[in-house]
C-alpha cells in the first residue's frame, strides 16, 4: 500500500494535498502533476512512501527537470512507483538501446526473416542489478533546512512525517494523510 502526498510551498507556507496518482504512468506526468499544483512555479515535493519498505521524494521547480531521492533502489523497483521514479539516467547509467533484429522479419511478405529456431537460441541481455540502498539527490531539499546526511538517515516508517515537520507542516500532512 502506498501513501503520496503533494506538497507545495505558497507564499503562506507549505500546503498538502493528498492526491491520485494511479493515472500517472511516467516521470514527466508525475512532474506535469506537481508543476500544476504550484502557483507562480513555487517548489513542489512529491511525496511517496510504501509500507516501511521504502519512501522516494520528486522536487519540481518550475520547468526545471525534476529532482528525485528514493531511499531503497532495489525496494523500490519491484514496485511500479519505483519503476517511474528509477530510470537508468537516475542509476548513472547510459540509456538503454532499443534492439533492432539484424534481419528483416516479414514485412511484406517476401522476406523469410530469422527462424523460430534462431530466435530461440539468442540469450535475452539480463537486466542490470538495480544497488540496494539510496539513489538520487540527497541534496534535494538542502535549501529548506534538510541536510543530505539527515535525508540519507531517514527511515522509511517516519520519513514523509520527519520531512514534513522540518517544513513546517506536518499537521497539514497529517490531516490528508
Amino acid at each position: 500500500m502506498y501513501f503520496t502526498a503533494l506538497l507545495a510551498r505558497t507564499e503562506n507556507g507549505w500546503e498538502a494535498s493528498d492526491t491520485e496518482l494511479d493515472d500517472v504512468e511516467s516521470l514527466d506526468e508525475l512532474a506535469d502533476l506537481a508543476r500544476a499544483a504550484s502557483p507562480d512555479d513555487e517548489p513542489v515535493l512529491v511525496c511517496i512512501e510504501q509500507e516501511g519498505a521504502w519512501f522516494g521524494v520528486v522536487r519540481v521547480d518550475g520547468e526545471e527537470d525534476p529532482r528525485i531521492f528514493v531511499s531503497d533502489a532495489s525496494r523500490a523497483m519491484r514496485s511500479g512507483w519505483g519503476e517511474i521514479l528509477i530510470g537508468d539516467e537516475l542509476l548513472g547509467r547510459e540509456p538503454r538501446e532499443t534492439r533492432v533484429p539484424e534481419e528483416l522479419t516479414d514485412l511484406d511478405g517476401t522476406e523469410e526473416g530469422p527462424s523460430a529456431e534462431a530466435l530461440a537460441e539468442e540469450e535475452p541481455t539480463p537486466p542490470e542489478a538495480v544497488p540496494a540502498g539510496p539513489v538520487g539527490d540527497p541534496e534535494l531539499m538542502e535549501d529548506f533546512g534538510i541536510e543530505a546526511r539527515t535525508v540519507l538517515t531517514l527511515t522509511p516508517e517516519n520519513a514523509l512525517g520527519e520531512i514534513a515537520d522540518a517544513l513546517g507542516c506536518a499537521e497539514v500532512l497529517e490531516a490528508v494523510r
